[in-house]
């Protein structure tokens, strides 16, 4: 594609999600978007000149078309940033440079004195306008970019019977996290129901998610790819893959980078997301840029990719028309608010103090989900700021702070298995003489019992003063164990929170422990 239409293609994703500000307009804004449009009408008359050159096989004409471009590319970049400034006015004026060439292409023979420019970008308006429907935020016209076949078909017959469960599971997560996400992707000019569907077959909307392969997070990402649209651990050693926001960020720019390469096609760009940007290039670029469908690319994926594609675009085809296939998605009260821990806690605490709320399965998932730093059950001090729903809010406020259901949480958080084992004294096996019972048969043959000693009390075995982590072991889990507070058992062995992080081999002081 031209560099003309490049550019045009993303001015308009600029101009389609951007609402202007309706609030009154200070003189230093009206000043502001006055100069604004005045510099847009300058780049138009500029563009106008240009492609009067172009058509007069003036070589200047290229240049100047692109500096035309680049300007308007600059006045909408700095309108979206511009209280008042409405990106689509703005947009007006490339609607009529896009209609002028469109005419003129419609009007006029190509000259043939090698000045062809202005009629590749009249050529290629119809995929100009095929990319706009794409960056267009009205995400209905997702389904005009992919085609609907028996591949997409069967994959919403599964979605629909065996993955109905993780579709409304995905369907759920996804609205807590959705005021996270979809801005990215809106941004990007990408729609919503593309990033539904990815997340619906990657992850189905956990953040923790990890695979075999080493992928990670809601929208799963490898490592490497990751690290080159910012994405990694980052200072405090948290993996920011695991972070909706960051990682639907991510997502968006890898998209647009895929799309501009392979020809606005949402099937080779899922097929490059699964099988590798490589591959997908190769292919298109050996096919001459066919179709994903055309035997000759697409028997050129592994049968996993092959999968993958027609099982995106079926979730996507689903998020946009759930009644039509009799799907009622849940209703989620997922409006956004902070959480101020008033006590210690966990999020494990929390999901059973706070009850189902009308939920079908509770609010863990939605608190690991927009809380992905923390792990379940590690302890949160007092005054730890969560994010939450002000429905978690009210139910937290109403059962989790005092009462009978917030005291029997935190005494099931706090339990320790292993203390349910008493121990009475060693076990001693009869001596042989003795081991023989009246009337045994093949249960009483091998029976054993306690010496007459064991009934005897024996001294209480002082309390260990420190404890060797094991690997695997999470501080949580040693003060199970070991039946102490995990703040205390922090404080005492110097342990910043919230992570507490603790190594294999590490000797830990247990101040405070029963033991």
């Amino acid at each position: 594609m031209p560099t003309i239409v490049r550019a045009s293609v993303a001015l308009l994703a600029l101009g389609l999600v951007v609402a202007p500000d309706a609030l009154a307009l200070s003189k230093r804004d009206q000043a502001a978007v006055e100069a604004l449009n005045q510099q847009m009408q300058a780049a138009e008359a500029r563009y106008r000149d240009a492609m009067v050159k172009i058509a007069n096989a003036d070589p200047a004409g290229n240049a100047d078309v692109d500096g035309a471009l680049e300007d308007m590319e600059d006045v909408m970049a700095a309108c979206a940033k511009q209280k008042g400034c409405s990106p689509t006015t703005m947009l007006t004026a490339y609607k009529r440079l896009l209609k002028q060439n469109a005419d003129a292409a419609a009007g006029e023979e190509t000259p043939d004195d090698g000045a062809d420019d202005g009629a590749s970008l009249a050529a290629d308006v119809p995929e100009a306008a095929r990319a706009a429907a794409l960056l267009s935020a009205d995400g209905q016209r997702f389904v005009k970019m992919v085609q609907y076949n028996p591949a997409v078909q069967a994959g919403i017959r599964r979605w629909l019977t065996d993955m109905r469960g993780p579709l409304i599971d995905t369907y759920e997560n996804y609205q807590y996290m959705r005021q996270l996400m979809w801005p990215q992707f809106e941004r990007a000019g990408l729609p919503e129901a593309l990033l539904f569907g990815v997340m619906a077959k990657e992850s189905n909307g956990k953040v923790h998610a990890t695979s075999r392969a080493g992928a990670a997070g809601p929208l799963q990402f490898m490592y490497a790819t990751g690290r080159r649209f910012g994405i990694g651990p980052d200072a405090t050693g948290f993996d920011t893959r695991y972070d909706p926001r960051s990682s639907a960020q991510a997502a968006a720019e890898y998209f647009n980078e895929r799309l501009g390469q392979l020809n606005q096609s949402i099937e080779l760009s899922l097929a490059a997301y699964n099988g590798g940007e490589g591959r997908a290039q190769r292919v298109y670029n050996s096919t001459g840029g066919r179709n994903f469908w055309d035997e000759s690319v697409y028997n050129q994926f592994p049968a996993e990719t092959r999968d993958y594609v027609p099982m995106v675009i079926a979730a996507a085809w689903l998020f946009l028309h759930p009644k039509e296939y009799g799907l009622t998605f849940p209703k989620v009260d997922a409006k956004p608010a902070l959480l101020r821990l008033s006590r210690p806690s966990s999020i494990y605490e929390l999901t059973i103090c706070m009850g189902n709320g009308g939920t079908r399965d509770g609010y863990m998932r939605a608190l690991r989900n927009l809380n992905p730093r923390y792990q379940a059950e590690s302890w949160l001090p007092a005054g730890t700021t969560l994010s939450a729903t002000t429905r978690m809010v009210g139910l937290y406020n109403r059962w989790c702070l005092q009462g009978q259901r917030a005291e029997l949480a935190s005494t099931l958080v706090r339990s320790n298995a292993s203390s349910a084992i008493v121990r009475t004294g060693p076990v001693t096996p009869l001596p042989a003489e003795d081991a023989e019972i009246e009337g045994g048969g093949v249960g009483a043959a091998g029976a054993v019992t306690t010496s007459p000693s064991v009934s005897k009390a024996k001294s209480k075995p002082a309390k260990p003063t420190s404890y060797t982590v094991q690997r695997g072991e999470t501080l949580t889990a040693i003060a199970r164990k070991f039946q102490c507070d995990t703040g205390d058992l922090a404080k005492a062995n110097k342990l910043k929170a919230p992570r507490f992080a603790i190594r294999p081999g590490q000797k830990l002081k247990l101040t405070g422990c029963e033991g």
